[in-house]
């Protein structure tokens, strides 16, 4: 069939064409047979596609042309952009903590007395070079000024004086594991969810591991929550074999700062030293990335029987990475960790 020319339609057509061509898409239909099949071409099926992605089905309907409206200059656009870059929606009194269409609506028509659709908005918002993204979480409390200081002045410190004395650096963390935690999606019908059968009881285990740049993990398992014997044991597991020094960073967690450590640490004579990251401050960590290889792609896929059986995929899991220098460096390659990457 030939392309032919969509505007001899009426506008009521033309958007029923639009919605059906996009509904036959999220059914698994292909755009390129769709417009063959419709006779458009295949740009407009795209364009078609575009638009309920940016605004839904409201984006496929016929919309009047208004007239000339009242437009933003740009030094108002980029007061727009500042404030949505630069600023959280709770600092200027709204509700939610994420901006939204119809927030910045409302913020222009508070700021410039100007009046958008939401979809004008959605349209300022691509031109200003923003689109919707998932936000990362840091806790309120966290010191910007701390996580500024560490990557600036205290961690490149701590590489000059590990490359000094030849000590390898490490990256601490714990965690827990459940057995009735699921990560991911499975295929079922459409509008049923699937149900995941699992034991009835519940198991969990908690862990602690470290890992370096290089490429190099230790991990062990702990019974009930980590206490600073059980830190002890895997420090001297670190330790273990190691020609060179280990500078070993971690967080604030009360066992990290113990006397008992305190005391262990000064015993090795030099061969170990710990440090503190800045409080609140996980992603500054990259040792976070194995729980999350752990949990998101390995055990929160299996089928739990048992707590033996949970014990023994959780090792085979850690040892699997363990086994992968690769995998391991990949994991200081994240965007917040990278300041740690050799």
């Amino acid at each position: 069939m030939e392309n032919f020319d969509g505007r001899k339609l009426s506008h009521s057509a033309r958007e029923a064409i639009r919605i059906r061509a996009v509904q036959r898409i999220l059914d698994g239909e292909s755009p390129e047979v769709i417009a063959k099949t419709l006779g458009y071409h295949r740009s407009a099926v795209y364009q078609w596609l575009n638009r309920y992605k940016a605004d839904g089905i409201e984006g496929l309907k016929y919309q009047k042309i208004p007239g000339k409206q009242s437009t933003l200059s740009k030094a108002q656009k980029q007061k727009i952009f500042d404030i949505v870059t630069l600023k959280n929606p709770l600092q200027l009194k709204f509700a939610f903590a994420l901006w939204t269409r119809a927030m910045v609506k409302d913020l222009i028509l508070d700021q410039f007395a100007v009046s958008l659709s939401e979809v004008s908005v959605g349209r300022l918002l691509h031109e200003l070079g923003l689109t919707p993204q998932r936000p990362l979480r840091r806790a309120y409390q966290q010191n910007p000024e701390r996580v500024a200081y560490w990557l600036k002045q205290e961690y490149p410190a701590i590489q000059k004086e590990a490359k000094t004395v030849k000590a390898t650096i490490y990256f601490g963390d714990e965690a827990g594991v459940r057995s009735d935690y699921h990560s991911g999606t499975t295929w079922a019908p459409k509008g049923q969810t699937p149900v995941i059968r699992t034991t009835g009881a519940r198991h969990s285990l908690n862990l602690v591991s470290a890992i370096s740049a290089k490429g190099s993990m230790r991990f062990m398992t702990v019974k009930g929550k980590l206490n600073a014997d059980q830190f002890i044991e895997f420090l001297e597991r670190l330790l273990k074999n190691q020609k060179t020094p280990v500078f070993l960073i971690v967080d604030g967690h009360p066992v990290h700062r113990s006397a008992r450590v305190r005391t262990f640490v000064e015993s090795t004579e030099g061969r170990l030293k710990l440090f503190q990251l800045p409080s609140y401050s996980p992603e500054l960590n990259p040792d976070e990335q194995v729980w999350n290889q752990l949990k998101n792609h390995r055990i929160g896929k299996m089928f739990i029987k048992s707590l033996d059986d949970m014990i023994q995929k959780v090792h085979s899991a850690l040892r699997s990475i363990q086994r992968s220098p690769a995998l391991i460096r990949s994991f200081f390659q994240h965007r917040e960790c990278r300041y740690a990457a050799e």
